[in-house]
């Protein structure tokens, strides 16, 4: 699937976002192998911790239905739901696709121009830790 595709997904993720109390909503559309695709928002909570961010959703919903093998994720975030720009994967995040994906999983950050970086989740984990 051409970047461009999973980068629409993941903007159109983002006007479901549920973020009342920072403001920030941020899209999330992760890749599977086989084409199939999970859209993902941050959904926040009042308590903080129990705020699950876009990309943690993506996964959630993907490894919920059964799936297992991803190669790519798109994710976009701003204030009011407006891109501001780079809105790189949390640590968490991070640590979860490092639970399911190889090193060279792809990540796309949109900026506010509509343009994209690529990096690997190597790149943003590096010396990390996995089965």
């Amino acid at each position: 699937m051409h970047p461009e595709k999973l980068i629409k997904i993941a903007i159109e993720s983002m006007s479901r976002a549920y973020a009342p109390y920072s403001q920030y909503k941020v899209g999330a559309a992760l890749l599977c192998a086989d084409g199939t695709v999970f859209s993902g928002c941050n959904i926040e909570n009042g308590a903080f911790s129990p705020s699950i961010c876009a990309e943690r959703t993506a996964f959630a919903k993907a490894v919920s239905e059964g799936y297992r093998d991803f190669t790519a994720i798109a994710v976009c975030g701003g204030k009011d739901g407006v891109i501001s720009g780079i809105f790189p994967p949390c640590g968490v995040c991070r640590q979860v696709m490092r639970e399911f994906c190889k090193d060279d999983f792809l990540i796309y950050m949109i900026d506010k121009e509509g343009h994209y970086e690529t990096r690997t989740l190597k790149e943003i984990l590096p010396d990390s830790f996995s089965l």
